[in-house]
Protein backbone atom coordinates (compact mmCIF):
# COMPACT_ATOMS: atom_id res chain seq x y z
CA UNK A 1 0.00 0.00 0.00
CA UNK A 2 1.70 3.18 -1.06
CA UNK A 3 1.60 5.99 1.67
CA UNK A 4 0.57 9.92 1.89
CA UNK A 5 4.32 10.58 1.60
CA UNK A 6 5.26 8.58 -1.36
CA UNK A 7 1.98 10.13 -2.84
CA UNK A 8 3.64 14.20 -2.18
CA UNK A 9 6.78 12.65 -3.38
CA UNK A 10 5.88 11.19 -6.75
CA UNK A 11 4.06 14.89 -6.83
CA UNK A 12 6.94 17.48 -6.13
CA UNK A 13 8.14 17.36 -9.95
CA UNK A 14 4.62 18.60 -11.05
CA UNK A 15 3.00 22.12 -11.64
CA UNK A 16 -0.18 21.53 -9.14
CA UNK A 17 -3.20 23.26 -10.31
CA UNK A 18 -5.97 21.85 -7.50
CA UNK A 19 -4.79 19.86 -4.84
CA UNK A 20 -8.08 18.66 -4.12
CA UNK A 21 -9.07 16.63 -6.15
CA UNK A 22 -5.43 16.81 -7.31
CA UNK A 23 -4.71 18.32 -10.60
CA UNK A 24 -1.63 19.06 -12.27
CA UNK A 25 0.34 19.95 -15.51
CA UNK A 26 3.54 18.48 -16.61
CA UNK A 27 6.71 20.79 -16.33
CA UNK A 28 7.87 21.94 -20.11
CA UNK A 29 10.85 19.80 -19.93
CA UNK A 30 8.57 16.80 -19.60
CA UNK A 31 8.03 17.48 -23.57
CA UNK A 32 10.89 17.09 -24.56
CA UNK A 33 11.51 12.87 -24.88
CA UNK A 34 9.61 10.88 -26.32
CA UNK A 35 8.41 9.21 -23.43
CA UNK A 36 7.93 10.95 -20.25
CA UNK A 37 8.72 9.76 -17.12
CA UNK A 38 6.30 8.59 -14.32
CA UNK A 39 7.33 11.21 -12.31
CA UNK A 40 6.86 13.82 -14.75
CA UNK A 41 3.32 12.85 -16.19
CA UNK A 42 0.59 15.08 -16.11
CA UNK A 43 -2.22 13.86 -13.25
CA UNK A 44 -5.54 14.28 -14.06
CA UNK A 45 -7.96 13.17 -11.78
CA UNK A 46 -12.28 14.09 -11.31
CA UNK A 47 -12.14 12.99 -7.33
CA UNK A 48 -9.81 12.16 -4.30
CA UNK A 49 -8.06 9.16 -4.57
CA UNK A 50 -9.93 5.97 -3.77
CA UNK A 51 -9.58 2.40 -2.36
CA UNK A 52 -9.79 -0.30 -4.96
CA UNK A 53 -10.80 -3.81 -4.10
CA UNK A 54 -7.85 -5.51 -6.43
CA UNK A 55 -11.09 -7.00 -8.63
CA UNK A 56 -12.24 -6.29 -12.07
CA UNK A 57 -15.80 -7.23 -12.63
CA UNK A 58 -17.47 -7.97 -16.55
CA UNK A 59 -20.82 -7.99 -16.81
CA UNK A 60 -23.99 -6.56 -17.97
CA UNK A 61 -24.94 -8.31 -21.37
CA UNK A 62 -22.80 -10.87 -21.85
CA UNK A 63 -22.91 -14.58 -21.81
CA UNK A 64 -19.84 -15.49 -19.34
CA UNK A 65 -19.79 -12.77 -15.98
CA UNK A 66 -16.20 -12.46 -15.35
CA UNK A 67 -14.12 -11.16 -12.35
CA UNK A 68 -10.84 -11.07 -12.73
CA UNK A 69 -7.88 -10.38 -10.11
CA UNK A 70 -4.19 -8.09 -11.45
CA UNK A 71 -2.57 -11.69 -11.40
CA UNK A 72 -5.68 -12.91 -14.27
CA UNK A 73 -4.72 -9.90 -16.19
CA UNK A 74 -1.21 -10.69 -16.35
CA UNK A 75 -1.87 -14.07 -16.75
CA UNK A 76 -3.45 -12.81 -20.65
CA UNK A 77 -1.21 -11.71 -23.30
CA UNK A 78 0.93 -8.50 -22.47
CA UNK A 79 1.12 -5.80 -24.76
CA UNK A 80 3.33 -3.11 -24.11
CA UNK A 81 2.76 0.22 -26.46
CA UNK A 82 4.26 4.01 -26.27
CA UNK A 83 0.84 6.61 -26.13
CA UNK A 84 0.53 10.46 -26.07
CA UNK A 85 -2.65 11.23 -23.51
CA UNK A 86 -3.45 14.51 -23.57
CA UNK A 87 -6.55 16.11 -21.57
CA UNK A 88 -9.58 17.32 -23.30
CA UNK A 89 -9.62 20.61 -21.33
CA UNK A 90 -5.07 21.46 -22.49
CA UNK A 91 -5.07 24.66 -23.18
CA UNK A 92 -8.34 26.17 -21.61
CA UNK A 93 -6.41 29.41 -20.28
CA UNK A 94 -5.93 30.33 -23.58
CA UNK A 95 -9.69 30.71 -24.43
CA UNK A 96 -11.36 34.12 -24.14
CA UNK A 97 -13.64 34.41 -22.88
CA UNK A 98 -12.54 31.68 -20.24
CA UNK A 99 -14.41 28.79 -20.05
CA UNK A 100 -15.69 27.01 -16.81
CA UNK A 101 -13.31 24.15 -15.66
CA UNK A 102 -10.27 23.45 -14.19
CA UNK A 103 -8.09 26.09 -15.46
CA UNK A 104 -5.36 24.07 -17.73
CA UNK A 105 -2.45 25.54 -19.33
CA UNK A 106 -0.97 23.68 -22.14
CA UNK A 107 0.87 20.84 -20.54
CA UNK A 108 -1.53 18.24 -19.64
CA UNK A 109 0.10 15.77 -22.13
CA UNK A 110 2.20 13.78 -21.76
CA UNK A 111 3.75 10.01 -23.17
CA UNK A 112 4.41 6.83 -21.23
CA UNK A 113 4.96 3.08 -22.36
CA UNK A 114 1.97 1.38 -20.66
CA UNK A 115 1.65 -2.08 -20.35
CA UNK A 116 -1.50 -4.46 -20.35
CA UNK A 117 -3.95 -7.00 -21.45
CA UNK A 118 -6.23 -5.88 -24.97
CA UNK A 119 -9.09 -4.73 -23.64
CA UNK A 120 -10.26 -7.15 -26.55
CA UNK A 121 -8.56 -9.89 -24.99
CA UNK A 122 -10.67 -9.18 -21.54
CA UNK A 123 -14.19 -9.47 -23.12
CA UNK A 124 -13.60 -12.19 -25.01
CA UNK A 125 -13.66 -14.10 -21.88
CA UNK A 126 -17.04 -12.81 -20.94
CA UNK A 127 -18.60 -13.32 -24.46
CA UNK A 128 -20.29 -10.44 -25.19
CA UNK A 129 -23.78 -10.35 -26.36
CA UNK A 130 -24.70 -10.10 -30.03
CA UNK A 131 -27.14 -7.22 -29.59
CA UNK A 132 -24.51 -5.30 -27.28
CA UNK A 133 -23.74 -1.72 -28.11
CA UNK A 134 -21.73 -0.15 -25.86
CA UNK A 135 -19.03 -0.77 -23.06
CA UNK A 136 -19.57 0.82 -19.59
CA UNK A 137 -16.06 1.42 -17.46
CA UNK A 138 -16.59 2.02 -14.00
CA UNK A 139 -13.82 3.38 -11.97
CA UNK A 140 -13.33 3.51 -8.07
CA UNK A 141 -13.20 6.84 -7.86
CA UNK A 142 -16.36 8.87 -6.39
CA UNK A 143 -17.30 11.75 -4.59
CA UNK A 144 -19.55 15.05 -4.74
CA UNK A 145 -19.85 16.68 -8.61
CA UNK A 146 -21.50 19.58 -10.03
CA UNK A 147 -23.79 18.22 -12.52
CA UNK A 148 -24.91 19.07 -15.77
CA UNK A 149 -26.66 16.40 -17.85
CA UNK A 150 -29.85 15.90 -16.45
CA UNK A 151 -29.65 18.39 -13.74
CA UNK A 152 -27.75 21.74 -14.37
CA UNK A 153 -26.63 23.32 -11.89
CA UNK A 154 -27.10 20.75 -9.32
CA UNK A 155 -24.73 18.63 -6.91
CA UNK A 156 -24.90 15.24 -6.48
CA UNK A 157 -23.30 13.97 -2.86
CA UNK A 158 -22.02 10.92 -4.36
CA UNK A 159 -21.10 10.41 -8.38
CA UNK A 160 -18.79 7.62 -9.18
CA UNK A 161 -16.59 8.04 -12.76
CA UNK A 162 -18.06 6.27 -15.77
CA UNK A 163 -17.40 6.72 -19.41
CA UNK A 164 -18.28 4.24 -22.46
CA UNK A 165 -16.64 3.56 -25.61
CA UNK A 166 -18.41 1.88 -28.74
CA UNK A 167 -18.28 -2.12 -28.26
CA UNK A 168 -17.47 -2.43 -32.09
CA UNK A 169 -14.18 -0.23 -31.16
CA UNK A 170 -13.79 -1.97 -27.63
CA UNK A 171 -13.68 -5.51 -29.05
CA UNK A 172 -11.32 -4.66 -31.90
CA UNK A 173 -7.95 -6.07 -31.43
CA UNK A 174 -6.81 -3.20 -34.13
CA UNK A 175 -7.81 -0.57 -31.41
CA UNK A 176 -5.03 -1.53 -29.08
CA UNK A 177 -7.38 -0.20 -26.38
CA UNK A 178 -5.38 -1.47 -23.26
CA UNK A 179 -6.41 -2.42 -19.37
CA UNK A 180 -2.92 -1.57 -18.32
CA UNK A 181 -1.38 -2.49 -14.70
CA UNK A 182 2.07 -0.71 -16.07
CA UNK A 183 3.30 2.41 -16.66
CA UNK A 184 7.18 3.01 -17.75
CA UNK A 185 8.07 -0.54 -16.31
CA UNK A 186 7.05 -0.60 -13.04
CA UNK A 187 3.26 -1.07 -11.57
CA UNK A 188 1.25 1.73 -11.96
CA UNK A 189 1.35 4.45 -9.37
CA UNK A 190 -2.03 5.80 -7.19
CA UNK A 191 -2.66 8.79 -9.32
CA UNK A 192 -2.50 6.93 -12.93
CA UNK A 193 -5.27 4.73 -11.61
CA UNK A 194 -3.76 1.57 -9.69
CA UNK A 195 -3.73 -1.39 -9.68
CA UNK A 196 -5.29 -1.10 -13.57
CA UNK A 197 -6.61 1.35 -15.79
CA UNK A 198 -8.09 1.85 -19.49
CA UNK A 199 -5.90 3.23 -22.16
CA UNK A 200 -7.43 4.21 -24.90
CA UNK A 201 -4.89 5.22 -28.00
CA UNK A 202 -6.10 8.88 -30.22
CA UNK A 203 -9.04 9.43 -27.80
CA UNK A 204 -9.12 11.96 -25.20
CA UNK A 205 -7.49 10.88 -22.25
CA UNK A 206 -11.21 11.01 -20.71
CA UNK A 207 -11.81 7.84 -22.30
CA UNK A 208 -8.83 6.13 -20.29
CA UNK A 209 -10.93 5.14 -17.08
CA UNK A 210 -8.62 5.22 -13.80
CA UNK A 211 -9.01 2.79 -11.15
CA UNK A 212 -11.01 0.40 -13.38
CA UNK A 213 -13.28 -1.42 -10.75
CA UNK A 214 -15.98 -2.40 -13.38
CA UNK A 215 -16.71 -3.02 -17.25
CA UNK A 216 -20.13 -3.63 -18.56
CA UNK A 217 -21.66 -4.52 -22.05
CA UNK A 218 -24.54 -2.49 -22.46
CA UNK A 219 -27.54 -2.87 -25.10
CA UNK A 220 -28.68 0.58 -25.50
CA UNK A 221 -26.22 3.89 -25.99
CA UNK A 222 -24.68 4.64 -22.51
CA UNK A 223 -25.90 8.27 -21.28
CA UNK A 224 -24.55 9.57 -18.09
CA UNK A 225 -22.74 12.84 -16.36
CA UNK A 226 -19.36 12.50 -17.87
CA UNK A 227 -20.41 11.06 -21.19
CA UNK A 228 -23.55 13.13 -22.00
CA UNK A 229 -23.10 16.42 -19.13
CA UNK A 230 -19.84 17.06 -18.91
CA UNK A 231 -17.05 15.95 -21.52
CA UNK A 232 -19.04 17.22 -24.49
CA UNK A 233 -18.69 20.24 -27.30
CA UNK A 234 -21.38 22.97 -26.08
CA UNK A 235 -20.68 24.86 -28.94
CA UNK A 236 -22.65 28.33 -28.73
CA UNK A 237 -24.34 27.88 -32.74
CA UNK A 238 -24.86 24.60 -33.44
CA UNK A 239 -25.36 21.28 -31.75
CA UNK A 240 -23.34 19.90 -29.03
CA UNK A 241 -21.02 17.09 -29.89
CA UNK A 242 -19.73 14.71 -27.68
CA UNK A 243 -15.19 15.20 -26.87
CA UNK A 244 -13.96 12.01 -28.43
CA UNK A 245 -10.43 11.91 -30.95
CA UNK A 246 -7.72 14.07 -30.34
CA UNK A 247 -7.64 17.10 -32.42
CA UNK A 248 -4.47 17.63 -34.34
CA UNK A 249 -1.82 19.74 -32.72
CA UNK A 250 1.66 21.15 -32.32
CA UNK A 251 3.62 22.16 -29.45
CA UNK A 252 7.04 24.30 -29.82
CA UNK A 253 9.10 22.82 -26.89
CA UNK A 254 12.32 24.79 -27.95
CA UNK A 255 12.37 28.26 -27.24
CA UNK A 256 11.02 28.45 -24.13
CA UNK A 257 8.43 32.07 -24.49
CA UNK A 258 10.25 35.09 -23.96
CA UNK A 259 13.70 34.02 -24.14
CA UNK A 260 16.78 36.27 -25.31
CA UNK A 261 18.20 34.14 -27.85
CA UNK A 262 21.72 35.32 -29.66
CA UNK A 263 21.79 35.95 -33.27
CA UNK A 264 22.65 33.64 -36.00
CA UNK A 265 21.27 29.85 -36.36
CA UNK A 266 18.91 28.44 -33.60
CA UNK A 267 16.84 25.18 -34.18
CA UNK A 268 13.18 25.34 -32.98
CA UNK A 269 12.08 22.44 -31.80
CA UNK A 270 8.42 20.81 -31.04
CA UNK A 271 5.95 18.04 -30.55
CA UNK A 272 2.64 17.10 -32.80
CA UNK A 273 0.25 14.78 -32.17
CA UNK A 274 -3.55 14.00 -33.19
CA UNK A 275 -5.86 11.12 -32.56
CA UNK A 276 -6.53 10.72 -36.25
CA UNK A 277 -2.87 11.05 -37.29
CA UNK A 278 -0.10 10.21 -38.01
CA UNK A 279 0.80 14.05 -38.74
CA UNK A 280 2.49 14.79 -42.17
CA UNK A 281 2.93 17.93 -41.97
CA UNK A 282 4.75 21.02 -39.24
CA UNK A 283 5.03 24.06 -40.84
CA UNK A 284 6.50 27.11 -39.24
CA UNK A 285 5.77 31.25 -39.18
CA UNK A 286 7.87 33.73 -38.32
CA UNK A 287 5.86 36.84 -38.63
CA UNK A 288 1.66 37.51 -37.71
CA UNK A 289 0.69 37.14 -41.20
CA UNK A 290 1.92 34.02 -42.73
CA UNK A 291 4.98 33.11 -44.99
CA UNK A 292 4.50 29.25 -43.22
CA UNK A 293 8.29 27.52 -43.71
CA UNK A 294 7.81 23.71 -43.93
CA UNK A 295 9.67 21.89 -40.81
CA UNK A 296 11.69 18.78 -40.23
CA UNK A 297 9.07 16.14 -39.05
CA UNK A 298 10.89 12.87 -37.62
CA UNK A 299 8.62 10.02 -38.76
CA UNK A 300 6.68 8.26 -35.95
CA UNK A 301 8.20 5.98 -33.56
CA UNK A 302 5.18 4.27 -32.89
CA UNK A 303 1.38 4.33 -33.76
CA UNK A 304 0.38 6.06 -31.02
CA UNK A 305 1.96 8.83 -29.67
CA UNK A 306 3.64 12.29 -30.65
CA UNK A 307 6.04 12.82 -33.15
CA UNK A 308 9.23 15.40 -32.94
CA UNK A 309 9.63 18.09 -35.57
CA UNK A 310 12.60 20.54 -35.76
CA UNK A 311 13.26 24.35 -37.81
CA UNK A 312 16.33 25.78 -38.08
CA UNK A 313 15.76 29.80 -37.71
CA UNK A 314 18.79 31.54 -38.88
CA UNK A 315 17.98 34.98 -38.40
CA UNK A 316 20.10 38.31 -37.49
CA UNK A 317 17.51 40.66 -36.97
CA UNK A 318 17.50 42.14 -33.44
CA UNK A 319 14.35 42.75 -31.48
CA UNK A 320 11.56 40.75 -30.91
CA UNK A 321 9.93 38.27 -33.19
CA UNK A 322 7.09 35.70 -33.06
CA UNK A 323 7.15 32.04 -33.34
CA UNK A 324 4.32 29.92 -34.68
CA UNK A 325 3.51 26.15 -35.18
CA UNK A 326 0.86 24.37 -37.21
CA UNK A 327 0.49 20.70 -37.50
CA UNK A 328 -1.60 18.64 -39.97
CA UNK A 329 -2.78 15.03 -40.07
CA UNK A 330 -2.95 12.19 -42.79
CA UNK A 331 -6.96 12.59 -42.58
CA UNK A 332 -6.32 16.33 -43.35
CA UNK A 333 -6.76 18.00 -40.39
CA UNK A 334 -4.89 21.34 -39.73
CA UNK A 335 -4.59 23.56 -36.31
CA UNK A 336 -6.95 26.68 -36.61
CA UNK A 337 -5.60 30.13 -35.80
CA UNK A 338 -8.19 30.68 -32.99
CA UNK A 339 -9.68 28.29 -30.00
CA UNK A 340 -12.92 26.61 -30.85
CA UNK A 341 -14.69 28.14 -28.28
CA UNK A 342 -17.52 26.47 -26.22
CA UNK A 343 -19.10 26.58 -23.28
CA UNK A 344 -16.42 23.56 -21.05
CA UNK A 345 -13.59 24.75 -22.65
CA UNK A 346 -12.22 21.59 -24.37
CA UNK A 347 -10.72 20.72 -27.53
CA UNK A 348 -8.26 23.85 -27.56
CA UNK A 349 -5.90 22.86 -30.75
CA UNK A 350 -5.18 26.19 -32.22
CA UNK A 351 -1.82 27.42 -33.19
CA UNK A 352 0.61 28.44 -30.68
CA UNK A 353 1.63 31.81 -30.68
CA UNK A 354 4.87 32.66 -28.53
CA UNK A 355 7.76 35.62 -28.72
CA UNK A 356 11.04 35.70 -28.48
CA UNK A 357 13.75 38.53 -28.49
CA UNK A 358 17.68 38.30 -30.54
CA UNK A 359 19.96 40.40 -29.54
Amino acid sequence: MTGASEVESARAALEMINPAPYNAEAPPEALVGNITPTELHYVRSNFALPTHDGTLEIGGAVDNPTTLTLDDLRALPAHEQAVTLECAGNGRLDMKPLPTGEPWGDYAVSTARWTGALLSDVLALAQPAALGVDVRFEGADHGPYHLQAILPETQQDDLTFVRALPLVEAADPSSAILVAYEMNGEPLTPDHGAPFRIVAPHWYAVASVKWLSRIDVLTEPYTGEFQTGHYIYQWPDRPHEPVTLMRVRARITDPAPGTVLPLGPHTVRGKAWSGTGPITQVDISLTGEGDWHPARLDPPSGPYQWQDWSFVWDSNDIGRHTLRARATDAAGNVQPDVPPWNRLGYGNNAIEVLFVDRH
